[in-house]
């Protein structure tokens, strides 16, 4: 009985003891079923997404062929990174021909890109198919070129996630940068040199050059030249510090310059511009994911500015100021993570927005190579032939419900982290 009674106890401490706010907003998150359920279902397309190599493909998983045991679908990855080589007999093999001592195929025995010629164009899933068995029925039909619509369905999920959470994760690194410098500093809190303010107004034009001249090639190498544009410039201004007169401190309006940009940005038509530039460049799924990125990153930065507006009023960050920690530290290690919360929201209405845009594109033809087959294709395809309604059904709907569920959870990370609903 006593321990039973500190059982009890303990208990009574346990539920009385405060959360921390991430458990708050997990446990907030959990009573709204409609989003936890999405949540649910998307990491289950992301697992498809991850995976899609080996649920669909024309290659086996594993195999014994003259001997040998090959894992076809694992060394192709080998191969696309130069590490691996195919055998002089596999490189321009007929897989489904091979005499094979055994084999373990995927559950869908066909890419995206595989072409079945017999199967050409438009068989529906339910009409009669030429086939060796049931095994390699296409379930959801064809397209024109005869591609498996069931693998363009597996791999246009990776397709669309790649482009959401891609081109999100660099809105939000943009994002988080100018709206965390904006909102923490404001107007009266920067202080720089007259050779750093003078150097960095003087850099911005040649970073945005370099970065159009290394967009074509490289997104990534485009934004790192941006970067390294204005790091050099603040290196040679803090060299240049020794002359009196250019060393003197000036105060920098950051978050009225950082303001009137974000509504510059904001006042550009954000397909009209995306169009403009998957129409001059050749088509790439990067280039998507980078331009899509380069227009998202406003409403992130918004959201952590006016967090970080409050934020830096707060007890623990005079703290941090008394104790002498520099600004760089207190911001990077106290104010950012404690007013991430709100712009998780607004990544989860990112991505479902990345995902209409893309499908958007590829709808149109604009901006994604042609032989990745995604869902905004096959929405195409359909308009070629009214009659093939598995093209206009499967992918619509894959495209109505994937961005569906981000905006739930969205709206279920909206409740979770609004302390006014609070139990």
């Amino acid at each position: 009985m006593l321990f039973k009674k500190k059982d009890k106890q303990n208990e009574i401490e346990n539920k009385e003891a405060p959360q921390s706010y991430w458990a708050y907003v997990k446990r907030q998150f959990r009573k709204n079923k409609r989003a936890l359920y999405s949540l649910y279902i998307i990491l289950f397309l992301a697992v498809i997404a991850i995976f899609a190599d080996f649920i669909s493909n024309d290659k086996p998983l594993v195999c014994k062929y003259e001997g040998n045991t090959y894992f076809p679908v694992f060394r192709e990855y080998g191969v696309k990174t130069g590490i691996m080589k195919w055998n002089e007999k596999l490189v321009n093999a007929e897989w489904y021909d091979l005499d094979y001592d055994w084999a373990v195929w995927t559950p869908i025995p066909y890419k995206n890109t595989t072409i079945d010629y017999k199967n050409a164009p438009f068989i529906g899933p339910f009409e009669k198919q030429d086939i060796k068995s049931a095994r390699w029925r296409h379930l959801l039909g064809t397209n024109k070129l005869g591609n498996d619509v069931m693998a363009c369905m597996i791999h246009g999920t990776r397709i669309a996630f790649l482009v959401g959470i891609v081109s999100m994760g660099i809105a939000f690194i943009i994002g988080i940068f100018f709206g965390a410098v904006a909102g923490f500093f404001g107007d009266d809190q920067l202080k720089l040199s007259r050779a750093r303010v003078i150097l960095n107004i003087l850099a911005f034009p040649l970073a945005v050059f370099y970065f159009g001249v290394f967009f074509n090639s490289s997104i990534w190498l485009a934004v790192i030249a941006f970067i390294a544009v204005f790091i050099l410039a603040n290196l040679l201004g803090k060299v240049l510090e020794f002359v009196p007169f250019i060393k003197e401190k000036m105060n920098v309006p950051i978050d009225l310059v950082i303001t009137r940009f974000i509504e510059i940005v904001v006042s550009v038509p954000v397909l009209i511009l995306v169009l403009s530039v998957v129409a001059v460049f050749p088509p790439s799924i990067f280039l998507v994911m980078g331009v899509i990125g380069l227009v998202r990153w406003t409403g992130i930065a918004r959201f952590i500015r006016a967090e970080l507006l409050r934020v830096r009023s707060l007890e623990y960050v005079e703290a941090a100021y008394a104790l002498g920690y520099p600004r760089w530290r207190i911001l990077l290690k106290h104010a950012i993570p404690n007013a991430l919360a709100p712009v998780f929201i607004a990544v989860a209405f990112g991505i479902a927005a990345a995902i209409l845009i893309e499908s958007f594109l590829s709808f149109l033809g604009f901006g994604i190579p042609i032989e990745l087959n995604t869902w905004g294709q096959l929405l195409t395809q359909s308009r070629q032939a009214p009659e093939a309604w598995w093209l206009a059904i499967f992918p619509g709907f894959a495209i109505f419900i994937t961005v569906t569920l981000f905006n739930l959870i969205g709206e279920g990370l909206t409740d979770a982290i609004d302390p006014r609903l609070k139990q």
